[in-house]
Formats: C-alpha cells, sequence, structure tokens
C-alpha cells in the first residue's frame, strides 16, 4: 500500500471508523470536484489513509460510488420529517433547509450523480432508487398522518423540496426556502382537513 500525504489538521479515522470516513470522504470529493474526480487516490487523501484502504473495502470505483449514494441518502432521507413517524405535517421537511446548511456535501454528491447519469446511463438505476426512497419515505410519512399519497403526488412533493434543496445548495437563500417549504406544508394540511 502507497501512503498518502496528510491533510494538516486531519487525523486519520479510528479503527472500526474506516469505512466510514471513506465513504463521508468519497462524498466530499465527488462534492467538491465531480464525479468525474472521484478515485481511490482523492479519497484516500481525503480520509487520511491510504489508497489501498480504499481498494480494500470497496474493491472497484462503481462499489465505492453505490455505497457513498446509500450513506448520503441514509444521512438526508432523515429530513423528510423531523418528527418521523407521527405523520406530523408541521414536521414535514422542517429540517431541510437546516440539514443542507450543516452538510451540503452530500446533496451536492446526489447532484453530482443525477447529472453525471444522462451522460452514463449505467448510473441511472442509481438515480431512480435514490428518488424511489425518498419518495417512499414521504408516502409512509404522509401515510401516518391520514394522507393517502400516490406515486405521482410523491413525486410533486419531492420534486418541490429537491428544488429547494438545489436552490439552497446554489443560492444560500435559507430565509425564502423555509417560507417556500411552509406553503407547502399549509397544502398539505388541507389534505388532511
Amino acid at each position: 500500500m502507497t501512503a498518502v500525504t496528510s491533510t494538516p489538521g486531519r487525523s486519520s479515522p479510528m479503527y472500526g471508523e474506516g469505512r466510514q470516513a471513506l465513504l463521508a470522504a468519497a462524498v466530499h470529493v465527488v462534492a467538491a470536484q465531480g464525479l468525474r474526480n472521484l478515485t481511490y487516490r482523492a479519497v484516500a487523501r481525503e480520509a487520511n489513509v491510504t489508497h489501498g484502504l480504499v481498494a480494500h473495502h470497496f474493491g472497484s470505483r462503481d462499489a465505492l460510488l453505490e455505497a457513498a449514494l446509500q450513506y448520503s441518502v441514509e444521512n438526508s432521507v432523515t429530513s423528510i420529517s423531523t418528527r418521523p413517524g407521527t405523520g406530523d405535517v408541521d414536521a414535514i421537511f422542517a429540517g431541510l433547509i437546516e440539514m443542507v446548511v450543516v452538510n451540503p456535501d452530500e446533496q451536492a454528491f446526489q447532484y453530482e450523480l443525477i447529472l453525471e447519469s444522462r451522460r452514463r446511463p449505467e448510473l441511472r438505476s442509481h438515480v431512480e432508487s435514490l428518488y424511489g426512497t425518498y419518495r417512499q419515505a414521504l408516502r409512509e410519512e404522509l401515510a401516518h398522518g391520514g394522507i393517502d399519497c400516490d406515486e405521482a403526488m410523491a413525486q410533486l412533493f419531492i420534486a418541490a423540496a429537491d428544488g429547494l434543496i438545489f436552490q439552497q445548495i446554489t443560492l444560500d437563500r435559507p430565509e425564502l426556502n423555509e417560507a417556500a417549504l411552509a406553503h407547502l406544508r399549509r397544502f398539505l394540511r388541507t389534505l388532511v382537513e
């Protein structure tokens, strides 16, 4: 294995934290440099480990990409509701903007993958899975609140949230996006009534 020059101020992951650190590093590399720059060396440099460790954990760039996508979706799907399982309409997307403010890399990573899937059709299944996960999580949360949400309605709400996330990443207007989400939740309340 080849040693990687460490980045000042960043320590190597502790034993047992390596895989998570590599996934977070992969997300950051793609968010900062684009999907085409996702290499074992770039991820290793970001995680302050050897590039052989990346190969050991994932075996291929595609396996690394798939695992990083799953990692980012698992971290961000929780933004569907601040009170999951309650059906509280006021909690729907309530933590969305804060999630983007605190960790924009996960969303930027997902957008990089989405855009790259236009050029690389083999990535399309990952994008379909990403949006399918979000739609399903929203449908389940709305069902807890007594709202019968079909696939098309879930698509509408996820597309609205997706657009606000994209604008938050690019324009950094949390106050406007929070106001837009308040309108979205007001509309959801009318479905309950």
